[in-house]
């Protein structure tokens, strides 16, 4: 039976890998107390004494414009720790899947990524994150990258859940309708990785970078006017007169730079592994029951105190 280290037990991905890898093996899930990324020491401690067959890094430094304020932190969690853990995976032998994210791009191509193409990241997050997968690969072992775009979950934070939340707070909102992506349900990832994990050996003869998110774009305002069309037919108890507006990017400006145009193409995925996910609405569809339950409950939970 494999042994499967999975960090980031509490996210939004680390929480559903730890169910979709169950069949796979003995499953090993971490959270900061047990193996902490911004201590290399506590990363070789972990990984030597689990000794694992596969390493899942599920966990990052994702706040993205906090990252402009703390560039050490978020280049020691999303870089110098991944180099790590690439170093602790080629000692054991071991396959390491790590995540990477669109924000490697800096949106101006014009078509969607693939992953050959040259990488130029407008935040700190994402030169940490691009940091990372060179980290990765200037090691030398067996490794999966893969890039993925807008997770969401109904774990917090996320662009969702804070959607939902504000629908029962605003009357109106403005959302920017020139940022695409695919929005990408965190069960669907975790499930994914578990599809091309089914095979390990074919995974490390495969060693390299993969797109994989939810198949389709969408804008950051589309995916927000579905949001609230979905909520009102699932929940009518949610509903509110919040009004979308949507914006340019220029109009909402954050401490980090966003790419405009980040679609990823996922050709690749599917051509050697045979994986498609489903389309971003579709994803949607099927996770914003379980979502909005957390809503509700978290309400509920304001209510009674």
């Amino acid at each position: 039976m494999k042994t499967i280290l999975v960090t980031g037990k509490t996210g939004q991905v680390g929480r559903e890998l730890a169910r979709y890898l169950q069949p796979l093996g003995r499953i090993i899930a971490t959270g900061q107390d047990e193996l902490d990324l911004s201590s290399p020491d506590s990363i070789r401690a972990a990984v030597r004494m689990h000794a694992p067959d596969i390493v899942v890094n599920a966990a990052a430094y994702t706040a993205v414009d906090k990252a402009e304020a703390e560039p050490d932190l978020a280049m020691q969690i999303n870089a110098v720790a991944p180099g790590v853990l690439a170093e602790e995976a080629k000692r054991a032998n071991a396959l390491l899947v790590h995540y990477s994210t669109d924000y490697i791009f800096d949106g101006l191509l014009g078509r969607p990524y693939v992953e050959e193409d040259a990488p130029n990241p407008l935040s700190v997050y994402g030169k940490t994150k691009l940091e990372g997968e060179r980290a990765i690969a200037a090691v030398g072992g067996a490794f999966l990258i893969l890039r993925t775009s807008w997770i969401y979950s109904n774990q917090p934070p996320n662009f969702v859940l804070t959607l939902l939340e504000l629908a029962q707070e605003k009357r109106e909102l403005a959302v920017v309708d020139d940022q695409v992506g695919s929005p990408t349900w965190g069960r669907s990832l975790a499930e994914a990785t578990a599809q091309v994990l089914r095979k390990p050996e074919r995974a490390s003869e495969q060693r390299g970078v993969y797109h994989l998110s939810a198949s389709g774009y969408a804008t950051r305002y589309v995916f927000a006017k579905r949001i609230l069309e979905l909520a009102r037919e699932i929940a009518p108890t949610l509903d509110s007169a919040l009004l979308i507006r949507p914006v340019p990017t220029t109009a909402y400006p954050l401490p980090a730079q966003r790419p405009l145009n980040a679609a990823i193409s996922k050709e690749k995925l599917y051509r050697i592994f045979g994986i498609r996910m489903s389309d971003w609405d579709l994803e949607l569809k099927r996770s914003l029951p379980h979502i909005i339950q957390r809503v509700i409950d978290r309400n509920g939970a304001r209510a009674t105190n």
